[in-house]
C-alpha cells in the first residue's frame, strides 16, 4: 500500500483509523477549517496513545490537504498516513478550482498517485515549498448525491475508475447521508468494471438500512462506519446492531471503521471527540456486539486488504 513515507507491506498497517481528516477546507464549512498543523499533529498523538497506528486521510484535491505537512507528521507521530486524490461533490469548490481543473481528470489523479501530490492544486496548503519530494495519494475519493449521482458526480467516479485500471488503487466514496450506495456500485462496477473489493462505500452509518447494507456486502464492496453521531445523523445506538448484522450473516471481512473529523471543533484536542473516539468508545461497544477479535480484524486485517494497491485484471 502506499503511505506519504513511501510504500508498505500491507501487514505492516496496524490499527487503522479508515476514514478521517488530518486537513480539510471547504465553503461549506466556513470559519472550521481543519488547517493548523500543530493541531493535526496533537491529534495524531491523542491517536497514537489510544492506540492507534494508521490513518486514512480521505481529503480529495482542492480541499487543502496540505500535502507536505503529511510526511513529517507521520514521521513524528509514528502513525503511518495514507493520503487521497479524487475530487469531492461541487458544493465543496469555489468555481475557479473546478475551471482549473484539467479536461481530463483522470490524468491528474493519476499523476498524484504515481508522481506526487503538487503545486498544481491550488488549495493543498505550502506544498510549493516543500523541500523534499511530494508525497503519492495511496487511494482515490469521490462522492454520490442524495439519493443519487449527478452530472459532476459521474465524471468523477469515469475519471475514477480509469485512474483505478492504471494504478491500482482503491476508490472511496463518500455517500451523502449515507444513500446512494447501490447507485455507486451499478456505476462504478457495473458500467465502468471496478471489481467490487476496490470500492470503500463511506458513511453507511448514516444510514443504517441492513437490505442496503447486505447488498453492497454480497457484491463485494468494503462498508465504512466512520465517525460518532452528529446532530442530523444520532444513529451510534444503531452502529452495533448493524454491524452485527453484517457479521451474522458472514461479511465481517467487509467491514471497515473510521472516525471522520471535519471540523477544528470537532477535534479531540480541542474537546470534541476526535480521532481516538473510533479506540475509546466505537471500539469498546462495538466488541461487546461482535467480539475483541472481529472488530480487531476490522481494524486491521479489513484495513489493510481495502487499502492495497493492486491492478485491475485486464479484460477477458
Amino acid at each position: 500500500m502506499r503511505t506519504v513515507l513511501g510504500d508498505i507491506a500491507p501487514d505492516r498497517l496496524g490499527a487503522c483509523d479508515a476514514h478521517d481528516h488530518l486537513f480539510l477546507t471547504s465553503p461549506r464549512l466556513p470559519g472550521q477549517e481543519l488547517a493548523d498543523a500543530d493541531a493535526a499533529a496533537a491529534e495524531l498523538r491523542a491517536f497514537r496513545a489510544a492506540g492507534g497506528a494508521a490513518v486514512v486521510q480521505w481529503t480529495p484535491y482542492g480541499m487543502g490537504r496540505h500535502a507536505a505537512e503529511l510526511p513529517r507528521l507521520s514521521r513524528e507521530s509514528g502513525v503511518t498516513i495514507i493520503a487521497a486524490t479524487g475530487l469531492h461533490q461541487e458544493v465543496h469548490y469555489a468555481p475557479e478550482v473546478l475551471a482549473g481543473l484539467p479536461a481530463d481528470p483522470a490524468a491528474l489523479f493519476v499523476a498524484e498517485l504515481t508522481e506526487g501530490i503538487g503545486s498544481a492544486d491550488p488549495r493543498t496548503g505550502n506544498d510549493a515549498d516543500s523541500p523534499e519530494p511530494p508525497p503519492r495519494a495511496g487511494m482515490i475519493k469521490v462522492a454520490g448525491g442524495f439519493h443519487g449521482l449527478d452530472r459532476h458526480a459521474r465524471r468523477t467516479m469515469t475519471a475514477a475508475a480509469e485512474a483505478h485500471r492504471a494504478t491500482g488503487a482503491p476508490i472511496g466514496v463518500h455517500l451523502e447521508l449515507g444513500t446512494g450506495a447501490l447507485d455507486v456500485l451499478d456505476l462504478l462496477c457495473g458500467e465502468l468494471g471496478v471489481p467490487p473489493d476496490r470500492v470503500i462505500l463511506g458513511h453507511l452509518n448514516r444510514s443504517p438500512d441492513p437490505a442496503v447494507h447486505r447488498t453492497a456486502a454480497e457484491a463485494g464492496a468494503y462498508l465504512a462506519f466512520d465517525g460518532p453521531s452528529r446532530a442530523h445523523h444520532a444513529t451510534d445506538w444503531r452502529l452495533p446492531d448493524a454491524v452485527a448484522a453484517l457479521c451474522d450473516a458472514g461479511f465481517a471481512d467487509r467491514v471497515l471503521l473510521g472516525g471522520d473529523t471535519t471540523t477544528a471543533t470537532a477535534r479531540a484536542v480541542n474537546g470534541g471527540p476526535g480521532m481516538p473516539y473510533l479506540l475509546r468508545r466505537l471500539r469498546p461497544r462495538l466488541e461487546l456486539a461482535v467480539g475483541a477479535e472481529r472488530v480487531g480484524r476490522m481494524l486491521h486485517n479489513n484495513a489493510a486488504r481495502a487499502f492495497s494497491l493492486r491492478l485491475a485484471a485486464p479484460p477477458a
